[in-house]
C-alpha cells in the first residue's frame, strides 16, 4: 500500500550489545516523533491516500461499525502500551520476546506435521493440524472481515520478524495459535498422566508449567513487541479455547465419520473447502491473511483424504501399523542406537525431499495448465474473481516466481523467520537500519548488498514508503489448494506406506 506518513520523522536502530557477546543484535524499532493524520491502514500507520471514509465506503455497513469500535478501542490502548513498554523495555526482554515470537507461529508447529506421520504419530498430527488450521483460517477470516489496524506508531514502538506486520491487527493469531496448541497438547499429556500412567508425576507438573510459560510468553510478547492490543490478544486466546474445545467434542466423531463414510467423505470435503477459499472476506488492503487460509484449509483437505484413504483401501492395518527394524525394549546397544537414528535421518530426508519436489513439479505443471483453462471457461462462464487477484484473460504467462517459492518448506518457512530488516546508506556514508516490508527495489532487482526481497513496501529513513506492488494471479488460489493438499496426502499416506514397502517401517517401537 503506497502511503506518505507525517512530515515529522525519526527512525532509530537500535543495536543490543553485551560485553560478553561477539556478535550485535540488531532490533529494528520505528520512532515517529507525532502522528498529524486519523487515518489508519491495516499496520496502524498515517495513510493520507486510504482514509477512514475510504474503509465507510468500500466495507457494509455492519462491518465498518465493528471496525469503527475496535479502532476507537486500539486507539486507546495504543497510550497504554506506549507507557509500557516506556517502563519494562529491556534489550534482553526484546530479544525474548521478538524471537519466541516465532513459536505462536503456524510455520512453528508445520515444521513437526510430516515428522509426526513418518514416525507413526497419526492422530497427533491429524489432531494438529485440525487445531492449528481451524484457528488460522478463523482468525484470518476475522482480519480480513474487520479491516482492524495494529497498534497505532507512533506512539507504540514495534519488534517484528517476518512479514507479520502486513496483515491486520484483529484478532491476534499468535494468541489463537499458542492457547489452542498449549491445550491440545495439554490434554496429551493429561492422558498420559492419569489414563494410561506412562508418565511421572514431575514430569506431568512440569510439562504444565513449560505449556503455561509458553502461552504466557506469545501471548504477552504480542503486547510487549507493539504487534497487538489488547482486544486483539483477549480475542485470541478466547479463539484458541474456543477452537481447542471445539476439538475434543467433535474429534471422536470426525475421526469415525472419516473411517466410516467410504465415498461422502472426498465428495462433501472437497467442496467444503473450495467453498471456505471462496467465501473468505474481501479485504480493503491487499493482505496475505488470505493466502495462509488457503494454506491450511488445503493441508486438513489432504489430511483428511488420506485418513479416509487409508481406511477405504485397508493402508491403515497392512503399512502404516509398521515397526521401524531394531531391537525391542531397553536393551539398545551403541550399535543399535546409531542404526536406529541413521534410518531415522534417512525417512526424515527422503521424506522432506519428496515433499519439495512435487511441490516443485506441482507448481510448475499448475502454472501451464490452469490459465489457459480458466480463459477458456471463462468464455462461456463468469468466473469467481477475488479482489486484487488477476484474471486469466488478463495475462498470457505466469512469471515463474509468484506466491509459492520454487524452494519451499512446509508453510513458505524460508521467508518468515528472519528480522525484519535491510540495510541503506545513509548521506554520511555509515550503514543505517529501515524497517523492511518485505519490498524490491524500484528497479525489481535485488537491493545493493545482495539481500532479495519479494513484497511490497519499503520505508525509507525519512518516512516515507514506496511501493512494489505484488501481483497476485487467480491461478495461484486453486495452485496452492492442489500443492497443500497434495503436500499432505503425501506426508500422511504416501511417504509412511513408502517406508514400509522399503522395510523401514513407521512406527518407532
Amino acid at each position: 500500500m503506497a502511503t506518505q506518513a507525517s512530515n515529522t520523522h525519526a527512525l532509530s536502530s537500535v543495536t543490543f550489545h553485551d560485553e560478553h557477546m561477539h556478535n550485535k543484535i540488531p532490533i529494528l524499532t520505528i520512532h515517529h516523533d507525532k502522528l498529524e493524520h486519523s487515518q489508519l491502514d491495516k499496520q496502524g500507520r498515517a495513510d493520507t491516500q486510504h482514509a477512514e471514509d475510504l474503509y465507510e465506503t468500500e466495507l457494509p455497513w455492519w462491518r465498518a461499525t465493528i471496525r469503527a469500535r475496535i479502532l476507537s478501542s486500539v486507539k486507546r490502548e495504543s497510550q497504554i502500551l506506549a507507557r509500557m513498554q516506556e517502563c519494562i523495555r529491556h534489550p534482553w526482554l526484546d530479544l525474548y520476546f521478538l524471537y519466541s515470537s516465532t513459536l505462536g507461529t503456524h510455520t512453528f508447529f508445520m515444521i513437526g506435521l510430516p515428522l509426526t506421520f513418518f514416525f507413526g504419530y497419526e492422530e497427533l498430527g491429524r489432531g494438529l493440524v485440525i487445531v492449528l488450521a481451524s484457528g488460522v483460517y478463523v482468525a484470518s477470516f476475522l482480519k480480513d472481515l474487520i479491516c482492524s489496524p495494529r497498534p497505532l506508531v507512533p506512539p507504540v514502538t514495534r519488534l517484528t520478524i517476518g512479514t507479520h506486520h502486513l496483515e491486520y491487527g484483529f484478532p491476534s493469531t499468535h494468541s489463537t495459535n499458542s492457547v489452542s496448541m498449549a491445550l491440545f497438547i495439554f490434554g496429551y499429556v493429561r492422558r498420559a498422566y492419569i489414563e494410561s500412567a506412562t508418565i511421572s508425576s514431575s514430569i506431568y507438573y512440569t510439562s504444565c508449567v513449560i505449556l503455561v510459560i509458553y502461552a504466557v510468553t506469545v501471548v504477552f510478547g504480542r503486547l510487549y513487541t507493539g504487534m497487538h492490543s489488547f482486544i486483539d490478544c483477549a480475542v485470541g486466546v478466547f479463539l484458541g479455547v474456543i477452537i481447542w474445545g471445539g476439538y475434543v467434542i467433535m474429534k471422536e466423531a470426525f475421526g469415525n465419520w472419516l473411517a466410516t463414510a467410504h465415498w461422502i467423505v472426498p465428495l462433501t470435503m472437497i467442496p467444503i473447502c473450495l467453498l471456505l477459499v471462496h467465501y473468505h472476506p474481501h479485504p480493503v488492503d491487499d493482505c496475505p491473511c488470505f493466502e495462509d487460509a488457503i494454506a491450511f484449509v488445503s493441508v486438513l483437505l489432504g489430511i483428511a483424504l488420506s485418513r479416509w484413504h487409508s481406511v477405504y483401501s485397508g493402508v491403515d492395518e497392512r503399512f502404516l501399523s509398521s515397526v521401524m527394524p531394531g531391537p525391542q525394549g531397553a536393551a539398545w546397544t551403541l550399535e543399535d542406537t546409531v542404526s536406529w537414528w541413521t534410518l531415522a535421518c534417512a525417512k526424515v530426508t527422503i521424506g522432506i525431499l519428496v515433499i519439495f519436489v512435487w511441490r516443485i513439479l506441482a507448481k510448475s505443471l499448475l502454472h501451464i495448465v490452469l490459465p489457459p483453462l480458466f480463459r477458456l471457461l471463462a468464455s462461456s462462464f463468469d468466473l469467481p474473481h477475488r479482489r486484487f487477484y488477476t484474471p486469466a484473460t488478463d495475462y498470457q504467462h505466469m512469471p515463474v516466481e509468484s506466491s509459492l517459492r520454487p524452494i519451499p518448506s512446509f508453510i513458505d518457512l524460508p521467508g518468515v523467520l528472519e528480522v525484519s530488516a535491510i540495510r541503506e546508506r545513509s548521506a554520511l556514508g555509515r550503514t543505517s537500519e529501515v524497517k523492511r516490508r518485505g519490498a524490491k527495489s524500484n528497479n525489481d532487482s535485488p537491493s545493493a548488498n545482495g539481500e532479495n526481497y519479494s513484497g511490497s513496501e519499503l520505508e525509507n529513513s525519512n518516512g516515507s514508503y514506496q511501493r512494489k506492488e505484488v501481483k497476485h494471479y487467480d491461478a495461484d488460489v486453486l495452485t496452492k489448494v492442489v500443492v497443500y493438499a497434495g503436500m499432505a496426502i503425501l506426508a500422511a499416506e504416501g511417504l509412511p506406506v513408502t517406508f514400509a514397502l522399503l522395510g523401514w517401517g513407521v512406527k518407532p517401537c
